[in-house]
C-alpha cells in the first residue's frame, strides 16, 4: 500500500497526451529559466541599476495584471490545444530575435524591457489556456496529482535551467541562452500537434464581456477561491520578487557572480522540486488548505533568514526552504482553484489566478528595485517574507469558515451534476 503511494506522481504519465504535454514542458521551461537568469544577468551587467532590474520585472509581468483576463475569455471560447500552439509559437520568434540582437552586440538597454513587454502579452494568453489545458489531458481522479507533477516539472526546469544558464553566461554570454530557450519551444509545438484530442468543440454564444464578468463573478462569490487567491496575490507581490533582486545579492552582498547566481536560483529550485512531489503522493485535496498556510508562513521566515545570511553555503542551504514552502503555497492553492472551478469556468478562473499569481508581480518587482534602491536588498527581501507570514497566518485563522464554505460549494456541485 505504502510502495503505491509512491507510484502516485507518476499516474498522469500513463496517458499519452499529458505524456506529451509533460515532456514538452519540460524542454521549454529550462530554455525560459535559462533566458531569465540571462536576462537579469545581461540587465545588471549592462547598467548595474537594481531599479532597472525592478522595471524590467513589471514589464514583463504587468501585461499579466492587465490582459489575462481576456486571455481566460479566449481559453474558453477556443480550443485550448490551439491557443498553446499559437503563444508558443510567437514565444520561440521572441526569443530568436533576442538570441540575435545579443549575439550580433545589436542589443541596446532599450530593447531588453521591450522584448520582456511582448513577452508577458503573449503569456497573458499562454498561461489561462495551458493551465486549464491539463484537465483534458487526464481524468478528473488524477488531476491533483497532473498539477502536483507540473509543479515539479517546472521546478526541475528551475533546477537544471539556471545552473546551465550560470555556465553559459560565464563562458559564452547571454545570447546563447536565448537561442537555446528559442530552439527549446519546439517540443511543446511538436508535442502539442501530436495530441489525440477531440475536435467537437462549440464555442460559447454569449458575448466575452459576458464571459468575461461571469469569471469574475464566480470568483468573488466563491469565498474559498477568494481567500486563496488573495493570500496568493500578497505573497506574489511581497515575497516572489526576491528573485528581482538575486544578481545583486550574488554580486553585492555574496560575491559569487553569475555561476554563483545560477547556483542559488538552482537551490531554490530544488527545494521547490521537493515540495511538488511531495504534493504529488497526495490522494485528494483534504489538508491542502492548511499546507497554503504553512507555505506562505514558512516562505516568508525562510525568506527574512536569507536576507540575513553573508555566507554563500548557508545561502545555498536556506533557499532550499523557500523554494520548498513556495511551492506548497502555490501548487495547493492551484490545485484548490482548479478542483473548485467548474469545466466551463475553468479558463476565466485560472486567468484570474494568474492575475493573482503573476500579474500582481510587477508591482512586487517595482517595490522590490525601489526598496533595494533605497534600504538595501536585504531589507527589501526581510519585508517581503515579514508580510507573507502575516497573510499565512491571517489565513490559517479563517480555514475554519473556509472549509465549511467549500463543503457547501461541493455538495452543491455534485447536485448539479446529479451526482
Amino acid at each position: 500500500m505504502e510502495g503505491s503511494r509512491f507510484l502516485l506522481p507518476l499516474r498522469p504519465l500513463s496517458f499519452r497526451n499529458y505524456r506529451l504535454f509533460f515532456l514538452g514542458q519540460l524542454i521549454s521551461l529550462m530554455g525560459t529559466w535559462m533566458q531569465s537568469v540571462a536576462q537579469q544577468w545581461l540587465v545588471y551587467r549592462l547598467t548595474g541599476s537594481a531599479a532597472l532590474l525592478g522595471l524590467v520585472g513589471f514589464l514583463g509581468q504587468i501585461p499579466m495584471l492587465l490582459l489575462t483576463p481576456f486571455g481566460g475569455v479566449i481559453a474558453d471560447r477556443f480550443p485550448k490545444r490551439n491557443i498553446v500552439t499559437a503563444t508558443q509559437t510567437l514565444f520561440m520568434l521572441l526569443a530568436f530575435a533576442f538570441a540575435f540582437l545579443t549575439l550580433t552586440n545589436h542589443i541596446r538597454v532599450w530593447h531588453i524591457p521591450l522584448l520582456a513587454f511582448l513577452f508577458g502579452v503573449v503569456n497573458a494568453a499562454d498561461v489561462p489556456a495551458r493551465q486549464s489545458l491539463v484537465p483534458e489531458l487526464v481524468p478528473r481522479e488524477v488531476l491533483v496529482n497532473a498539477i502536483a507533477l507540473n509543479s515539479a516539472m517546472f521546478n526541475l526546469a528551475r533546477i537544471v535551467g539556471p545552473a546551465i544558464a550560470g555556465l553559459m553566461v560565464a563562458a559564452f554570454g547571454e545570447g546563447w541562452c536565448f537561442f537555446a530557450n528559442a530552439v527549446s519551444y519546439l517540443a511543446v509545438i511538436i508535442g502539442l500537434l501530436m495530441m489525440d484530442l477531440p475536435n467537437d468543440y462549440t464555442a460559447p454564444t454569449t458575448s466575452p464581456l459576458k464571459h468575461l464578468l461571469e469569471g469574475f463573478h464566480f470568483v468573488v462569490q466563491t469565498s474559498p477561491i477568494r481567500e486563496i487567491l488573495m493570500l496568493l496575490g500578497l505573497v506574489s507581490v511581497m515575497g516572489m520578487s526576491y528573485t528581482v533582486l538575486m544578481p545583486i545579492f550574488a554580486d553585492r552582498i555574496l560575491h559569487v557572480g553569475p555561476k554563483g547566481l545560477g547556483i542559488l536560483m538552482a537551490a531554490s529550485g530544488m527545494g521547490a522540486l521537493t515540495g511538488a512531489l511531495v504534493l504529488a503522493m497526495k490522494r485528494g485535496i483534504r489538508g491542502l488548505g492548511k499546507r497554503v498556510a504553512f507555505g506562505a508562513v514558512g516562505f516568508g521566515i525562510s525568506l527574512i533568514l536569507f536576507s540575513q545570511s553573508r555566507s554563500f553555503l548557508l545561502s545555498v542551504l536556506i533557499l532550499a526552504p523557500v523554494g520548498f514552502c513556495m511551492v506548497t503555497q502555490m501548487t495547493s492553492a492551484n490545485t484548490l482553484v482548479q478542483t473548485f472551478s467548474p469545466d466551463e469556468l475553468r479558463g476565466r478562473v485560472m486567468s484570474v489566478y494568474a492575475m493573482m499569481f503573476m500579474g500582481m508581480a510587477p508591482f512586487g518587482s517595482l517595490l522590490a528595485g525601489s526598496l533595494a534602491h533605497w534600504l538595501g536588498a536585504p531589507t527589501a527581501v526581510a519585508l517581503g517574507g515579514l508580510s507573507c507570514v502575516i497573510g499565512g497566518l491571517l489565513f490559517a485563522r479563517k480555514l475554519p469558515q473556509l472549509r465549511a464554505a467549500t463543503r457547501q460549494l461541493l455538495r452543491s456541485r455534485a447536485s448539479d451534476n446529479g451526482l
